[in-house]
């Protein structure tokens, strides 16, 4: 097989980047929509998604600032939603560790959703990729992406309330979620993980400032860890 070159694995990025554009237009428009509805500026809205660069996080913690939730509360509950990404980092430093500190600080940077799921089952396929190709499929991958999720941030942000209440654009989180998530479930772990955090995600509900989401993330996680070890030792006293 003819050895792939760092320009030929940025372009499979952005090949494989490109369907997400589908979900992040309206993701990103209902950002700037709801953020300008909440009391932002269009500059204040703006520079939310280039800080912060984490939708799900930033509708978190709008939403629990504008039903008036303390502060405290709002940033716990958007950090344990951002969550997730430090264990995409522990999960992507075996491949892309070896970079360059300037590489690795932009890498962490776009180290969102999209951006792993597409990594990390690539890198797992091309086990012989270097750190310069991996880091090519890397940044080819959110170029289509987050680009477009600044720019219609800023156009949900001007155009505001003018965006008409049929056009649904809330279905694009559950959509981006499922399409990422589903094809990930793999392993028991994986499996329970998710059904432990969908059950007490559902039956807490009620909780007020979203807490009832924030128990679910953390027992799920917790449970996935323990059953990860728990196959792992099993597996280790069968062999001979």
């Amino acid at each position: 097989m003819q050895r792939q070159t760092t320009n030929s694995c940025y372009w499979q990025g952005v090949r494989d980047g490109a369907p997400f554009i589908l979900v992040i237009v309206p993701f990103a428009l209902l950002f700037g929509v709801v953020a300008t509805e909440a009391g932002l500026n269009v500059l204040e809205t703006l520079s939310f998604s280039v800080l912060v660069i984490a939708g799900a996080a930033q509708f978190t913690a709008l939403q629990l600032l504008s039903d008036g939730a303390p502060t405290a509360i709002a940033l716990i509950s958007a950090l344990a939603v951002n969550l997730r990404m430090a264990m995409y980092s522990a999960s992507l430093t075996p491949y892309i560790g070896g970079a360059s500190l300037r590489q690795r600080a932009l890498a962490a940077y776009f180290t969102v959703d999209q951006s792993y799921a597409c990594a990390i089952v690539k890198f797992e396929r091309n086990p012989d990729w270097s750190i310069p190709q991996r880091l090519a499929y890397f940044f080819g991958v959110v170029t289509p992406i987050c680009p477009l999720w600044y720019l219609f941030t800023l156009v949900g942000a001007v155009i505001g309330t003018s965006i008409p209440d049929g056009l649904a654009l809330d279905f694009a989180l559950p959509i981006t979620f499922l399409a990422m998530i589903a094809p990930m479930l793999r392993t028991p772990a994986h499996l329970a993980a998710a059904f432990v955090s969908i059950t007490l995600a559902l039956l807490l509900a009620s909780l007020p400032y979203n807490l009832g989401l924030l128990v679910a993330g953390v027992a799920g996680m917790m449970t996935g860890a323990q059953l990860e070890v728990t196959l792992e030792r099993r597996t280790a006293e069968q062999m001979p």
